[in-house]
């Protein structure tokens, strides 16, 4: 059920939301704030800010011996002048305001390309997010067995993560905040991962005993990274782990990462508005949709599949007056690639008009709608 208005729930959350701890941080952060019965993600500037994120960006998909003369002659084999010379203009008159996040599908089911560097981050110059390694329980992973999170290696490796990743982006004005693991199988499988099982066996979940080796097990997760990103960064927000809303999802992991996040984030191309409402007013968290998209999935090779305007358009609308929602990234890419096929430009840099106008006009209409917030 859509929650476009308030109900005598939404009537109460105010009072109670101003009796819990947000996630404050000095100037030159991105922060969190309840304003006119609504979340809002804040600038470092502490203007409004809803997130139009677009994810999947990998200049691979400009090496293509057929298109390789793209990569070469337009951005002289530089990563930083195609995100100056592309993905900047291309964002800016596209009017997304966030990088929602880089890597992108390299090979089907089984790998994603690397993140940014610093200085690539800092060549985009607007907001954006980034993913931690700490686990590999990705949905589309195949091959990397489940970490034991009370091993002390994989607590050495958290700390390792944070300290590589988080050390080097601490003082960055322009992250919004850190993601975990994209759609980590806590209780789901896929076929291609049947083999190694969820991380968690769904059985324990019918018993006292289990369900307290569920919370066991999830506080340990995101206890450990959540107290290594803080020793190297004090202030980003922490976007955790990006769950799948069209999986199974056990409320006591979920319940266990509430302390340890600032906003609760999902991947649903089912029904995003049902997904992020309900573990909004069932936790009372900000959420984000961090991916999502209507589109051909189930694509063969050589086949491409178009991101659907309309649809981004409705479905932004959306998500934009859910009171518990700060933003929407739409699973693009940014560039075809024969792995993921679909893509808003494709491999000879030209892009798809129809959508393209419907996606830029529903962005700017948010962004105008931001502009009006009274904060």
């Amino acid at each position: 059920m859509a929650m476009t208005t308030l109900t005598p729930w939404h009537e109460n959350l105010a009072a109670r939301i101003s009796s819990k701890s947000l996630n404050e941080a000095p100037e030159n952060f991105f922060t969190i704030k309840y304003a006119n019965k609504h979340f809002w993600l804040k600038t470092p500037n502490g203007e409004p800010f809803f997130s139009l994120g677009l994810n999947h960006f990998d200049p691979a998909s400009l090496r293509y011996p057929e298109n390789i003369d793209i990569w070469r002659n337009q951005f002289g084999g530089s990563t930083l002048q195609w995100i100056e010379k592309s993905i900047v203009p291309n964002l800016q008159a596209w009017a997304f305001n966030t990088i929602g996040w880089v890597q992108d599908v390299t090979v089907r089911t089984w790998a994603h390309s690397r993140s940014f560097t610093v200085d690539e981050y800092r060549a985009l110059n607007m907001p954006y997010c980034h993913m931690l390694p700490f686990t590999e329980s990705h949905q589309w992973e195949k091959h990397t067995l489940h970490f034991d999170f009370f091993n002390p290696e994989w607590v050495e490796w958290v700390e390792y993560v944070a300290r590589s990743h988080c050390g080097a982006l601490a003082l960055e004005k322009n992250l919004i905040g850190y993601f975990f693991s994209d759609c980590p199988t806590w209780i789901h499988t896929r076929p291609h991962n049947q083999w190694r099982g969820p991380i968690i066996d769904p059985k324990l979940m019918n018993t006292k005993a289990g369900q307290k080796a569920v919370r066991q097990l999830a506080k340990q997760y995101y206890k450990t990274i959540y107290d290594a990103i803080r020793r190297h960064d004090k202030h980003h927000l922490i976007l955790g782990d990006r769950y799948e809303g069209n999986a199974p999802i056990s409320m006591h992991v979920i319940n266990e990462a509430l302390p340890y996040v600032d906003i609760l984030s999902f991947q649903d191309f089912v029904n995003p508005l049902e997904t992020l409402e309900y573990y909004f007013k069932t936790t009372e968290k900000p959420v984000l949709l961090a991916d999502s998209a209507k589109i051909k999935w189930d694509t063969k090779p050589g086949e491409i599949s178009e991101n659907d305007g309309t649809w981004y358009a409705e479905t932004l609308n959306k998500v934009f007056k859910s009171p518990g929602c700060v933003g929407f990234h739409l699973c693009g890419a940014f560039h075809l690639n024969r792995a993921r096929r679909y893509g808003l430009l494709d491999e000879r840099q030209n892009v798809n008009k129809d959508n393209l106008d419907t996606i830029t006009m529903a962005n700017k209409k948010i962004t105008n709608a931001i502009h009006r917030i009274d904060f």
